[in-house]
């Protein structure tokens, strides 16, 4: 494509700036997950939970920039708070009270933390994390679920997506590396688990005892949304990991959006440590851990040199601890509350629509995440995903999403993420064009 020829008139400025990243971007983008076809949509504007494209089209963010932004775009209260800590001081050497602050509502309000710190990314609250879990137990293994996100980290990214010739036994599935070029001596620090499969689970945690010290799971959902972990394998893990001297880590960079005491809450399990990111931010790039002051005593340096150094330029820079105090206290329960009831209204739309339309598949969410899910394949675990995702349910996602889009509505791989912003009309707009797109893509032959 050359220009803006064959670009959809609608979307021609978008076209020409996509040529202009092809030069200096490699293929024209520096986030692998927005890569789109013919090209992205590039954003010049925000307000509430719609995005302005710069050529001017309106879109329904029911992204939210990967869950980030839960209340969405101008939070006035946000902006009002960016506008008067950058003339004071945007970055230094010496702390300031904002990052106590954000601690002090973070340690009131989520169950396993008692001390928190802060970095950059929810990729590096990952990788502190486990240094701390390998400093407090002096064991390097790490275990996770097959199948699990947890950041850029190479040793975490193993197994993200292994293909079925790369498996290996279902109990006792073999670690993939994610990127070429993983060293095979990192793999090797890594024991993958399968998700909801209690038998299997405790056995290897059990029989590689003294080499694990770290388990880490998002207690929320694996792959951005589609495999739950039921709470009776999270009980199972957090019952071992107690009686086998293992440190317990969930990931809810993404879930601590789930309620007022995040996923942890909703559950009624409580892990050793907590990593955190996207919403603590306020907008702004955060990452943050939290747990037990006895595991977190890693980073004490009262008596001498702490086990685990950490770090930063910008690690808890006031302009991020001043928005994300700021944002994090606009979060009442009463406004968690708000945006599952207008969730719960969505799934309920998506349901009507797809029983309308005679749709095989379900629609599944919790708090404020909802998924339509074009499929009747079970999906407890990685692997059962995968054959379903290979089985049509991929391509079905990819024509759903191009679809939603075309309706005015931009989606997480045709899932919906709520902000604080949206009203019942959008949930309605979301739904009338839920239901355009769909009995399209019925027509197509595509469902």
């Amino acid at each position: 494509m050359s220009d803006s020829a064959g670009a959809n008139p609608s979307h021609i400025k978008s076209a020409e700036i996509f040529q202009r990243a092809r030069q200096v971007l490699p293929s024209g983008y520096t986030r692998h997950m927005v890569v789109a076809k013919p090209h992205p949509y590039y954003a010049i504007s925000g307000d509430g939970c719609w995005i302005t494209d710069v050529d001017g089209n309106r879109l329904l963010d029911c992204v939210n920039n990967f869950t980030a932004m839960i209340h969405g775009h101008n939070k006035k209260e946000v902006i009002d708070i960016i506008c008067s800590q950058a003339p004071r001081i945007m970055s230094a050497i010496l702390p300031t009270e904002w990052e106590v602050k954000l601690a002090e509502l973070l340690v009131d309000r989520i169950p396993s933390i008692e001390r928190a710190r802060f970095m950059n990314s929810g990729t590096e609250a990952l990788m502190i994390a486990v240094k701390v879990g390998r400093a407090y137990t002096g064991r390097s293994k790490v275990a996770k679920a097959e199948g699990a996100y947890h950041g850029q980290y190479d040793l975490l990214e193993a197994s993200f997506q292994p293909t079925p010739d790369k498996w290996g036994p279902a109990d006792a599935p073999t670690p993939v590396a994610n990127s070429v070029g993983t060293p095979q001596s990192l793999l090797d620090e890594i024991v993958l688990f399968p998700t909801n499969n209690i038998e299997a689970t405790r056995n290897i945690l059990r029989q590689r005892a003294n080499e694990i010290g770290t388990v880490v799971i998002d207690p929320c959902r694996l792959q951005l949304g589609l495999v739950q972990p039921r709470n009776d394998f999270l009980q199972m893990l957090r019952e071992e990991t107690q009686r086998l001297g293992m440190v317990l880590i969930f990931d809810e960079v993404l879930c601590l959006r789930m309620g007022y005491h995040g996923m942890q809450g909703r559950t009624g399990i409580t892990p050793d440590l907590t990593t955190m990111g996207k919403i603590i931010g306020g907008g702004l790039p955060v990452g943050g851990l939290g747990g037990s002051a006895k595991v977190m005593s890693v980073f004490e340096v009262d008596a001498g040199e702490p086990k685990v150094k950490q770090s930063g330029t910008f690690t808890a820079n006031p302009m991020t601890m001043a928005t994300g105090y700021t944002s994090m206290s606009l979060l009442t329960a009463e406004v968690f509350d708000d945006m599952e009831r207008k969730s719960e209204r969505l799934r309920e739309g998506l349901e009507k629509i797809r029983v309308d339309l005679g749709l095989v598949g379900r629609v599944e969410g919790i708090a404020s995440l909802s998924v339509l899910l074009l499929t009747d394949k079970p999906m407890n675990n990685y692997r059962e995903l995968a054959v379903a995702m290979g089985s049509g349910l991929l391509e079905k996602i990819g024509i759903m999403s191009r679809l939603f889009g075309e309706e005015g509505i931009l989606t997480l791989r045709g899932g919906f993420v709520a902000s604080t912003p949206m009203t019942n009309d959008d949930v309605d707009f979301a739904l009338a064009g839920a239901r355009r797109a769909l009995a399209r893509m019925k027509e197509m032959g595509a469902t």
